[in-house]
């Protein structure tokens, strides 16, 4: 998909790009398949709330966020490092996170929503996120529009008072949360 720089060019390929499904995407499985996308921030276009990124394999996509997302990321840079971290269930795909690598020294959490949501945190299990530990994992509630820091090395976001599997990798940056799921 090719992404100019004009707001209506990039508003039709956000529309393409959520509705054609990202390369590798699990298709029919019946549950959430976990994604992400690691690459370069192209550009950020606030008049359709969108984000566009090259991936690391030099992939053109296109992301359509909240007007709140982009309110707080519109200071990062083309070129800047991103990892966007959805869920798909069948062609269905829905954001979690836009993270920007090596934004500040440690891993911080900033809650996009309205609602409060639970971050749940653990170690990894023979180098991997998601799988099972003896170690209790960790809960913290963050606030619409606040933030929250962990030292663990996986994490997920659920909404309030529930709770999920930490599958993702913790990484020092700043990742906006803008969707959670148990």
């Amino acid at each position: 998909m090719r992404i100019r720089e004009s707001g209506p060019v990039l508003g039709v390929a956000l529309l393409l790009g959520l509705l054609a499904g990202a390369p590798g995407a699990a298709q029919g499985t019946g549950a959430l398949a976990f994604k992400s996308v690691h690459g370069k921030l192209e550009m950020i276009n606030p008049s359709v709330n969108g984000v566009a990124v090259i991936s690391d394999e030099g992939q053109r996509m296109a992301w359509q966020f909240d007007a709140r997302v982009i309110e707080k990321i519109k200071g990062f840079k083309k070129g800047d490092p991103v990892v966007v971290i959805y869920r798909q269930l069948g062609a269905e795909k829905a954001v979690t996170a836009i993270a920007f690598p090596g934004a500040v020294e440690t891993p911080v959490y900033v809650n996009t929503t309205d609602q409060r949501v639970t971050l749940v945190s653990g170690p990894m299990v023979d180098g991997a996120c998601g799988k099972p530990t003896a170690e209790p994992l960790r809960t913290t509630n963050i606030l619409g529009g606040g933030q929250a820091e962990t030292a663990d090395a996986c994490w997920c976001c659920a909404p309030a008072g529930r709770t999920c599997t930490p599958a993702n990798k913790t990484g020092l940056g700043r990742a906006f949360l803008t969707r959670c799921y148990e």
